[in-house]
């Protein structure tokens, strides 16, 4: 065999399969590439839009949770006040019942006072007439002399 034709035939069968890999191996193995390609890109999209969308997620929560940690403060601000006012109506009921109970034990010494003064004016009279029969030897009769003895009773 001649080296020149074993060379031609040689860079023919090369060409041949060349040709044959350009046209049916080439093509699904760039299409895969390709599409692998596009699902790494896309893998990568989906992992920084749900990055962007956990930082916005994050953000959200973090307004929330002030908004929640204020609105406790203020409640618990409004319980304080509550509370506070609530001891304070407390304080001025019980000074105003402090001071009715007051009131009404000076009114009911007033009235002992006066009905002691009154008991006190009957037996002073008592003894006055008892004092004035036994002066005068003869009996005071409290019917008769009632006007006598009511005006005796409001001098003493």
């Amino acid at each position: 065999m001649n080296i020149n034709a074993t060379l031609f035939l040689q860079a023919v069968v090369f060409a041949i399969l060349v040709w044959f890999t350009m046209k049916f191996v080439w093509p699904p193995i760039t299409k895969a590439l390709d599409e692998r390609a596009q699902k790494i890109a896309d893998g990568l999209a989906a992992a920084d839009k749900a990055k962007t969308e956990l930082a916005a997620a994050n953000t959200r929560v973090e307004q929330e949770l002030a908004i929640s940690r204020n609105e406790t403060s203020a409640r618990l601000a409004d319980a304080e006040r509550r509370a506070q006012q609530i001891i304070e109506e407390a304080k001025v009921r019980a000074t105003e019942e402090a001071d009715k109970i007051v009131a009404a034990a000076q009114a009911e010494a007033e009235q002992q006072v006066v009905r002691a003064r009154e008991a006190l004016r009957e037996q002073v009279a008592a003894l006055a007439v008892k004092g004035a029969e036994q002066i005068l030897r003869k009996e005071v009769n409290p019917t008769v002399h009632a006007d006598l003895l009511s005006r005796l009773k409001t001098e003493l």
